[in-house]
């Protein structure tokens, strides 16, 4: 992992070991209720691992807390500032791109704000969200094809598309330069139910 990278694992498995402490919960609840591994949430309290959005996100609904509390907890302020920089790298593609994670809203309603580049051929697949889930992408650079539940738009730029985040869904890059876009999050009633949900971004 690089500097950053490694980093962010730290700051992660620090905030995933005081919620499940303070919940008094033992490694093998948080798995049981996460829908992972032991192993995997070992690796990350310990910040060995790398883990995937899908993963953060089952962890974090199970705490009932939202992604963007567990990568980053809240301040009790009106306004939260994320320098350019600044932002949660949680996604890497293969061709160069990467996804992160600038802005967050707490629990219950939350929502996220991305900033993603997809290098050339680079592609993200998206597990379904927890019902209620709804996506809104606007593409400012290159082009992006948007898979939702079976169906495939390409999109240029200046394009945007709304979606519902309850189904399998993905982003590509089909073009030969990078494509950017923006991409917003809203998954109601976190933590106001009993069961963890499935994944992310």
């Amino acid at each position: 992992m690089d500097p950053s990278t490694a980093a962010l694992a730290t700051t992660i498995g620090a905030r995933v070991r005081q919620e499940r402490q303070t919940r008094r919960w033992t490694l093998d609840q948080l798995a049981a209720a996460a829908g992972v591994s032991r192993r995997m949430v070992v690796n990350v309290e310990q910040g060995a691992a790398n883990p995937s959005v899908g993963t953060l996100l089952r962890i974090s609904d199970a705490f009932g807390i939202g992604l963007p509390t567990l990568v980053e907890p809240p301040e009790p302020k009106s306004l939260n500032v994320t320098r350019r920089g600044d932002g949660a790298a949680l996604c890497r593609g293969e061709g160069g791109g990467l996804g992160i994670l600038v802005a967050g809203t707490e629990p219950p309603n939350v929502v996220e704000l991305w900033d993603w580049t997809l290098g050339p051929g680079d592609r993200h697949m998206s597990e379904a969200h927890t019902r209620g889930t709804k996506e809104l992408l606007h593409v400012h650079q290159g082009k992006v094809t948007l898979e939702v539940g079976g169906q495939a738009a390409t999109l240029d730029a200046g394009d945007a598309a709304s979606f519902s985040g309850e189904v399998a869904h993905s982003y590509a890059n089909p073009g030969r330069r990078p494509a950017r876009f923006s991409l917003a999050v809203f998954e109601p009633g976190v933590g106001t139910t009993t069961h963890p949900g499935n994944g992310h971004g």
